[in-house]
C-alpha cells in the first residue's frame, strides 16, 4: 500500500514539475512572439500593422518558421522583414528580430470578434483579437430615374445617372460603356467630361451619360450597357434608346443637272423630285424659295402631304426672270422642308437677251452706218 502511494505521489510530483516548468522549457528553447496590440477594434475595409518581436533567449541560434492561422477565407495578411516577405526568420541568442505582420479587413464584413494566431512553429504561439466594429458592405449602386428615352437618329440622348458607394473607403471608378458600333457614349461626373470618378465614402454622385447614335442607324431599339468599376466592385446600368426612324431628304431634278439657261423676261418650267432618304415617313413637305431681285418662282404643288420612306414625289417649279435682268449667272434656290429636316437645291440659270432686241441693235447699227455713209458722201466733197 505504501509502494503505490509513493508511485502515486512521485507521478504527480513528476506532472506537476512539466505543467510548472514547461513554458520554462519553450522559453529554454528559447523563442517568444511578442506584440503589445492583441485585441483592437477596427471598421470595415482597415489594414493593420503589427510590429511582432521574436526574442530569443536560448544559448544557440534558432531558425525558426512563422506562421499565420485562424484568418477567415476572405481575409489577407502579409509578413515581413528587412522590407522582404518571409515565412522564416533565424535569430541569434539573446537578440531579438522584428516582424510586421499586415491584416487586411475586408470591405464586405460581418460586425464581430475575429481570433487569429500567429505561429512560430514548435516554439510559441501569439493570440490576436481583432475586433469589427460595424457590418461592412462591398456594395455600389448605378442608378437613373429615366432609362430609357425615344428619339430620332440625329437627337442627342441626355440620362441623369446617379452613382453612390456604399463601401466603407474611398473609391476610384473607371466609366465604360459598351454601345452599338459606330454610337459614342460620353460620361460627366458633376457636368465634365471624364472617364474616371472618385467618390468619398456613403456619398453619391451625379453622372450624365450623353449617347450619340450612329449616323446610319435604323429604327429600333438599341441597349447600351454602361458599370462604373474598381478592382474592388462593379456597379452596372443598363440604359436603352429606341430610334423611330432617321428624317433625311434630297431635292433634286430627275438628272441631277441644277442649271439651265432662260431669257430674260421669260418663264421656265422645271421638274424637281423629293427623294425621302430616311428610314422614316416625311410629312407636311413645304416649299418656299430665295430668288434674285424681279425675278418670279411658283412651285406646284405647294404642300405634299407625305412621302414614305425610300419614295420620292414629283414638283414643278416655274421660275420667271425679271424683265430687265442683263445677261449672265443667277442662282434662284428653292427648299423642301420638314419640321424634322430640309433639302436646297440651288438651281444656275444663264440669262440670255430677247432675239428681238438682237434685231433691234442690228438695226440701230446698220442705221448708224447708214447715216455716217449718207453725210460723208454729202458733205465729203465740200
Amino acid at each position: 500500500m505504501k509502494s503505490i502511494k509513493f508511485n502515486l505521489k512521485t507521478l504527480l510530483f513528476f506532472i506537476t514539475l512539466i505543467f510548472l516548468y514547461s513554458p520554462m522549457a519553450l522559453a529554454g528553447n528559447g523563442i517568444t512572439l511578442y506584440t503589445p496590440y492583441t485585441n483592437i477594434s477596427v471598421p470595415p475595409g482597415e489594414s493593420i500593422d503589427y510590429t511582432v518581436q521574436v526574442k530569443n533567449y536560448g544559448s544557440q541560434l534558432r531558425d525558426v518558421e512563422i506562421s499565420l492561422t485562424g484568418l477567415p477565407d476572405d481575409w489577407s495578411s502579409t509578413l515581413k522583414a528587412g522590407g522582404y516577405t518571409i515565412k522564416r526568420i533565424a535569430v541569434l541568442p539573446g537578440e531579438k528580430k522584428d516582424l510586421t505582420l499586415t491584416v487586411n479587413v475586408p470591405l464586405k464584413v460581418e460586425k464581430g470578434t475575429y481570433n487569429i494566431k500567429l505561429v512560430g512553429k514548435n516554439y510559441d504561439v501569439l493570440p490576436i483579437t481583432i475586433n469589427v466594429s460595424e457590418e461592412g458592405t462591398f456594395k455600389t449602386e448605378f442608378t437613373s430615374d429615366q432609362i430609357n428615352m425615344e428619339g430620332h437618329s440625329k437627337s442627342n440622348f441626355n440620362f441623369s445617372t446617379k452613382l453612390k458607394n456604399h463601401t466603407g473607403e474611398k473609391q476610384v471608378y473607371s466609366l465604360l460603356a459598351a454601345p452599338p458600333r459606330g454610337w459614342n457614349v460620353a460620361f460627366k461626373p458633376n457636368a465634365r467630361q471624364a472617364t474616371a470618378v472618385e467618390i468619398a465614402p456613403g456619398k453619391t454622385t451625379n453622372i450624365k451619360v450623353e449617347v450619340t447614335p450612329s449616323a446610319i442607324v435604323k429604327a429600333g431599339s438599341y441597349k447600351i450597357p454602361i458599370k462604373a468599376t474598381n478592382k474592388y466592385t462593379t456597379a452596372e446600368l443598363e440604359l436603352e434608346v429606341v430610334i423611330k426612324g432617321s428624317y433625311d431628304m434630297e431635292l433634286t431634278t430627275p438628272t441631277g443637272l441644277l442649271s439651265s439657261s432662260i431669257t430674260s423676261g421669260r418663264e421656265k418650267k422645271m421638274e424637281l423630285l423629293v427623294r425621302n432618304t430616311g428610314s422614316s415617313e416625311l410629312k407636311n413637305v413645304t416649299f418656299s424659295s430665295n430668288k434674285p431681285k424681279d425675278w418670279e418662282v411658283s412651285i406646284k404643288p405647294d404642300t405634299i402631304p407625305f412621302i414614305k420612306a425610300g419614295s420620292q414625289e414629283k414638283i414643278t417649279a416655274t421660275i420667271k426672270a425679271a424683265d430687265k435682268a442683263v445677261p449672265g449667272d443667277y442662282l434662284p434656290k428653292i427648299t423642301a422642308k420638314t419640321p424634322e429636316v430640309s433639302s436646297t437645291a440651288s438651281i444656275r440659270f444663264l440669262v440670255k437677251t430677247p432675239l428681238l432686241w438682237g434685231w433691234v441693235g442690228i438695226l440701230i447699227i446698220l442705221g448708224t452706218l447708214g447715216a455716217i455713209y449718207y453725210l460723208f458722201k454729202k458733205y465729203g466733197r465740200r
